[in-house]
């Protein structure tokens, strides 16, 4: 989009979409909801997509917003980081058995925004104590490349736009785009 600010860029090696930037400023996880429904868009205008020959799995980010608050921020980072690696493994499996060019083309967008995210949020950490014990979350088979998607977009409208607001709270000055209020709906 032209008019845009280099510093809303995803692009995490160059420093500009720091994790207190992305936090307090709301704008930034707006745009990347943008984005995830731009790829969708995208994605359902590629030829005709013949299912997987062999299914993906993702994982199911759908949840309850009243157990969503009763969790530590950092139970919350653990289970989107296992939701975002279990996304990133479903789409490198798809892409190897992809051969048209649009569709590749819109996969490796996806992947390298979902490994964005997991990378950022392997930076975030706060409690010293033990760690969970490795991933299980819930997942389901999908051999519809939209599916891959759809997970994607709902889990930045979801959980890490609600992870991002609750950080906010915590950790941003008033004026900065951390608030009160619960972040608006965007779907």
């Amino acid at each position: 989009m032209q008019g845009r600010s280099p510093q809303l860029s995803m692009e995490l090696n160059t420093g500009r979409a720091s994790p207190t930037r992305l936090v307090c400023d709301t704008r930034l996880i707006q745009k990347y909801i943008g984005e995830a429904k731009d790829m969708e868009k995208k994605m359902s205008q590629c030829q005709a997509l013949p299912p997987l020959s062999c299914p993906m799995v993702l994982p199911l980010v759908d949840f309850s917003l009243k157990q969503w608050r009763t969790k530590t921020n950092e139970t919350k980072r653990q289970e989107i980081l296992c939701d975002l690696a279990l996304l990133v493994g479903a789409v490198t499996g798809a892409q190897s058995q992809v051969t048209e060019e649009c569709t590749g083309r819109q996969l490796s967008q996806l992947h390298r925004h979902a490994n964005s995210f997991l990378l950022l949020l392997q930076t975030f950490s706060w409690e010293a104590g033990p760690q969970e014990p490795g991933c299980s979350p819930r997942s389901m088979e999908q051999t519809h490349i939209t599916g891959i998607f759809l997970t994607y977009r709902q889990l930045v409208q979801g959980k890490l736009r609600f992870f991002f607001h609750d950080l906010a709270k915590d950790s941003c000055e008033q004026g900065q785009g951390g608030g009160r209020d619960l972040p608006p709906r965007t779907w």
